[in-house]
C-alpha cells in the first residue's frame, strides 16, 4: 500500500485532477493507493471536493482542521493517518508531477529512508528561485544535510520515519534534516516541476525570514537538544571574559594615559578634575556595554530556552484541532 498525504488550503479546482492522476499511476504500476487529505482551514469549497472524492471512491480520505493551522500540522495530521509502508507527500496545486512516484519508490527500496525531490527546472518567478537556492545552500552548508531543494513539496517516506519525526510551528521544510539527525538515509531525486494552473502562491517573502530563524532553531535542535549546556555554558562564558577583558583593557590605558599626562598638570584640582572625568567616562561605557551584552543574552538564552520546551513538552507536539473525517479513518487518525 502506498499513502499519499496532501495539504490542502484552497485548491478545490485542483484536486480532482491530481486525484485522477493518483489513480492512473496506481493502476499502472499496480499500487494499492491511500489518498489523504487534509484540509488545512480552506475557505474555497476544498472541503467540499474532498467530501465528494471520498463518497466516490473508498481509497480517500479526508481530515479537516477547525482553522488554518500550517502545512506543519497538516503533514502531521496526515502522518498519524498513513497505513501504508510508504508514504508520499505531495502539493495540491499540481506542480508535483504524480508519475515521478515510481521513481521515488525505486529509490527507497535502493536502500534510503526519505528521498527528496529537487526541482533543477522551475517555473516560478526569479525572485522567488533565486532566495529559494540562497536558502537552500545555507540549510546544507550548516546542517550537512546536502540537498539541492529542502522546500521541495514532493518526498517519500519509509513509514517508521513518520514515527520519529516530529514538526511544529513551520519546520515541514527540515523533515529530512531531522530524519538525518535521527540516523536516517536521505537522498534526492530530480523532479518535473510543472507551472501553477489554478490559484496562486501561499507563500510570501516573510517566508524567508522564518525559514532563516526556522534554521537556526532545527540546527540547535539537532545539535544540542539533549546538552543545551554545551552552547549556553559557551556564551556564557565569552559573555564572561569579553567582560573581564572589557574592563581590564580600559582600566590599563586610563592608567597609562593618566600617568602619562601627570607631570604636564600644574595643579592638585586639575589632577582630581582629571581623575574624576577619566573614573565617571569610564564607569559610563562599562553600564552601556555590559547593559546591551546582557539584553542580548538574556534574549538570546529565552529563544533557546523556549525552543527546547515547545520540542520536548511531550507527544502531541503539533497544535491544531480536527473538526471532522471522511473516508475510512482508522483511530490514529483520529485520536
Amino acid at each position: 500500500m502506498l499513502s499519499t498525504v496532501i495539504p490542502v488550503y484552497n485548491e478545490a479546482e485542483s484536486l480532482e485532477q491530481l486525484f485522477a492522476e493518483l489513480c492512473e499511476v496506481a493502476t499502472t504500476h499496480g499500487y494499492e493507493l491511500d489518498v489523504i487529505f487534509v484540509d488545512d482551514g480552506s475557505t474555497d469549497g476544498s472541503w467540499a471536493k474532498i467530501v465528494e472524492l471520498a463518497g466516490r471512491d473508498s481509497r480517500v480520505r479526508g481530515i479537516r482542521f477547525r482553522r488554518n493551522f500550517g502545512k506543519a500540522a497538516a503533514l502531521n495530521a496526515g502522518f498519524a493517518a498513513v497505513r501504508g509502508e510508504h508514504a508520499m507527500t505531495l502539493d495540491a496545486d499540481l506542480q508535483d508531477d504524480p508519475h515521478e512516484i515510481p521513481n521515488f519508490l525505486a529509490k527507497i527500496n535502493s536502500g534510503l529512508d526519505v528521498v527528496s525531490g529537487w526541482k533543477q527546472t522551475r517555473h516560478d518567478p526569479w525572485h522567488k528561485v533565486l532566495p529559494s537556492r540562497v536558502f537552500n545552500g545555507m540549510v546544507s552548508w550548516l546542517t550537512g544535510v546536502k540537498l539541492h531543494d529542502h522546500n521541495c513539496g514532493m518526498k517519500c517516506y519509509r513509514r517508521e520515519v513518520l514515527g520519529e519525526v516530529h514538526m511544529y510551528g513551520e519546520l515541514h521544510r527540515f523533515v529530512p534534516v531531522l530524519a538525518a539527525a535521527r540516523g536516517f538515509k536521505i537522498g534526492e531525486h530530480v523532479v518535473q516541476h510543472r507551472a501553477r494552473k489554478f490559484g496562486h502562491s501561499k507563500f510570501g517573502v516573510e517566508r524567508l525570514i522564518k525559514g532563516f530563524l526556522d534554521l537556526l532553531t532545527v540546527k540547535f535542535l539537532t545539535t544540542y537538544g539533549r546538552r543545551p549546556m554545551h552552547p549556553l555554558g559557551t556564551i556564557a562564558a565569552i559573555a564572561a571574559v569579553w567582560g573581564v577583558g572589557q574592563y581590564g583593557c580600559r582600566a590599563l590605558v586610563e592608567v597609562l594615559w593618566t600617568s602619562g599626562r601627570t607631570p604636564l598638570i600644574s595643579s592638585a584640582d586639575e589632577q582630581l578634575t582629571s581623575a574624576v572625568y577619566l573614573a565617571s567616562s569610564s564607569t559610563s561605557d562599562l553600564v552601556t556595554l555590559y547593559f546591551w551584552l546582557v539584553v542580548s543574552l538574556l534574549f538570546f538564552l529565552t529563544g533557546l530556552l523556549a525552543e527546547l520546551i515547545v520540542a520536548t513538552r511531550g507527544p502531541n507536539r503539533d497544535i491544531f484541532s480536527i473538526a471532522e473525517t471522511v473516508g475510512h479513518t482508522s483511530d490514529r487518525s483520529t485520536s
